[in-house]
């Protein structure tokens, strides 16, 4: 029966392979949007994420998220200091720059100030160049990507040398660090140093950088810190969540891409449902003489179900791997930096797909479980 099953899905071709193609495509955009979406969010927390070695990060208790910053003074960082079970704090100061290269090109970067002594929040990965040489004089480090968009694709040549409020800053690493929300060159400098690549003002330091003791909690240690001093403390977890949940709730990009990802949804079901259901009412006749040789209502169900299932897996195969072929086609394009296909996204799609076929299967079984098997010898 499962050979016969086969044999009738794959009688008409072109229907055949337009239910699979309706299938691939609906999980593509799905898996594709679904990706680039999580992708995004990511970006929104890149500093976050890129900070390993602190625990726990201190703001002003007004603060909505990680760009709009409203400083902290040198009094909270030693309040933050006395709070019981901070083992260090230390400061990090996060902000916009304008650069300008030698030719005279400007570009809007994030600065990143990290404590002179500890250089806490430092870039994981160099590709070019020691961190240590970020305690030299004037000295800067960019990402990957940031060099880039500075000068083009030029070979990286360390000792360049770039203007910030003024001042003159040298190029002595590259590293490799998550992509920001902002297409904008990521670039590190020692705190003392930062704040004089900016204009002045009273309070400079964004960000206390926390770091609990053996046998306190990075969440024990934030209601502390909350508790004691006032300010917003979260630990490294919950200060991502809270970067990401600032833009779902105040951006339009989680409705622009819940529509697209649902289309695909729709797109998905609306031709696999109708495909299955107008091939159901063209193989009717054969249906009811196998009904008329005796086969059961569940043998027929069991065949519509391998027919679905059949589309589904190759639907599902074919939207993936072109899901998995575009993000590996644009691995090295700058722009799209970090973007990749998760395989909760890939699970995900695999549930929708199943959810699909399911659906567009019941729409055909009703003709099929209601069909009398007379209906074959009628002319």
């Amino acid at each position: 029966m499962n050979w016969v099953a086969w044999k009738m899905l794959t009688g008409d071709r072109a229907k055949y392979l337009g239910t699979v193609f309706g299938v691939a495509f609906g999980v593509l955009l799905i898996a594709q949007q679904t990706s680039i979406f999580v992708g995004l969010m990511r970006r929104t927390a890149h500093a976050a994420i890129d900070v390993r070695d602190a625990q726990v990060w201190v703001m002003d208790p007004y603060q909505q998220n990680a760009d709009e910053i409203k400083p902290l003074s040198e009094s909270d960082l030693n309040r933050v200091r006395g709070v019981a079970g901070v083992e260090w704090a230390v400061r990090l100061f996060k902000s916009l720059a304008r650069a300008r290269i030698e030719t005279g090109n400007f570009r809007q970067v994030i600065l990143i100030g990290l404590d002179d002594q500890t250089l806490v929040g430092a870039p994981v990965k160099m590709l070019e160049g020691s961190l240590a040489n970020l305690r030299r004089p004037d000295a800067i480090i960019v990402d990957q990507a940031g060099y880039e968009y500075l000068w083009g694709q030029e070979p990286i040549r360390l000792g360049r040398t770039l203007e910030m409020n003024d001042r003159r800053a040298v190029l002595v690493g590259i590293c490799e660090a998550t992509a920001p929300f902002q297409t904008f060159p990521v670039v590190y400098s020692r705190y003392s140093q930062a704040v004089q690549f900016v204009a002045g003002e009273r309070k400079v330091m964004s960000f206390v950088l926390a770091h609990p003791r053996a046998g306190v909690t990075p969440t024990e240690l934030s209601q502390r810190i909350t508790n004691q001093t006032g300010l917003m403390a979260k630990n490294r977890t919950d200060f991502i969540w809270f970067i990401v949940g600032y833009y779902m709730r105040s951006t339009g990009i989680p409705v622009n891409f819940g529509i697209t990802i649902g289309l695909g949804f729709i797109v998905g079901t609306a031709i696999a449902g109708q495909t299955f259901y107008l091939f159901t009412l063209e193989n009717l006749k054969q249906f009811g003489a196998l009904k008329a040789m005796g086969v059961s209502n569940g043998r027929l169900t069991g065949m519509v179900l391998l027919q679905a299932t059949v589309v589904g897996l190759i639907g599902y195969g074919l939207g993936i791997g072109m899901t998995a072929l575009f993000f590996e086609a644009t691995r090295n394009v700058t722009a799209l930096a970090g973007f990749y296909l998760p395989w909760q996204v890939a699970a995900g799609a695999a549930v929708a797909v199943a959810f699909i076929i399911v659906l567009a299967s019941f729409l055909s079984l009703r003709k099929v479980l209601l069909l009398e098997p007379a209906v074959v010898f009628r002319g």
